[in-house]
């Protein structure tokens, strides 16, 4: 069985939505950064003893959180003796706004996968860009390169949009999938 691990940091539980959609997609662990940008022993090893690592943090002033800015110093270990190399990676954010610089964060988490010597999955969905699409509908903000959400400054997690969920869920059912194939 492959053994997928999301890592994530959320500032006010929108991170923490997406994270859960991911992992059940996945049918993965999940391992929280703290509010102080830290994992426990026990988060480390279960990073360690995965196949594949789906990241998250929420878009904050154009990249990732400083919390999961700390995780991902803090990873040189790993980096250093290569331990996870060839590892299945991905990653996923929110923010506020529509656009939001999402991409930045999206490109942060894939060239911290690329350090580490892992392989990227996208979300490999297609975008839902006519007259007749909704915003309800799955990858209407149109990624490829990882699952975005999009919820209101003044709006909580409980208030996510359906489609940007079941985005997440699609995405870490595919990461989940590409893993199993690199484990045969």
């Amino acid at each position: 069985m492959t053994k997928v691990a999301v890592v994530f940091h959320s500032g006010y539980g929108h991170t923490l939505r997406m994270a859960q959609s991911v992992a059940a997609g996945a049918g993965a662990e999940l391992v929280a950064i703290d509010a102080e940008g830290n994992l426990t022993d026990a988060g480390w090893a279960t990073l360690n003893a995965a196949d594949a690592i789906i990241m998250g943090s929420p878009t904050y002033m154009g990249s990732v959180s400083w919390q999961f800015k700390k995780f991902a110093d803090a990873s040189s270990k790993a980096w250093f003796s290569q331990a996870w190399k060839d590892k299945v990676f991905g990653g996923f954010t929110a923010s506020a706004n529509m656009n939001g610089d999402k991409h930045s964060t999206l490109h942060y988490l894939m060239t911290l996968a690329m350090q580490h010597g892992g392989l990227w999955v996208g979300t490999g969905l297609h975008y839902n860009n006519t007259k007749a699409s909704d915003r309800s509908d799955v990858n209407y903000l149109a990624s490829s390169a990882g699952p975005m959400a999009q919820t209101p400054g003044d709006a909580g997690g409980a208030d996510m949009n359906a489609g940007d969920l079941e985005t997440a869920r699609l995405f870490g059912q595919r990461v989940a999938e590409v893993s199993a194939k690199f484990k045969a």
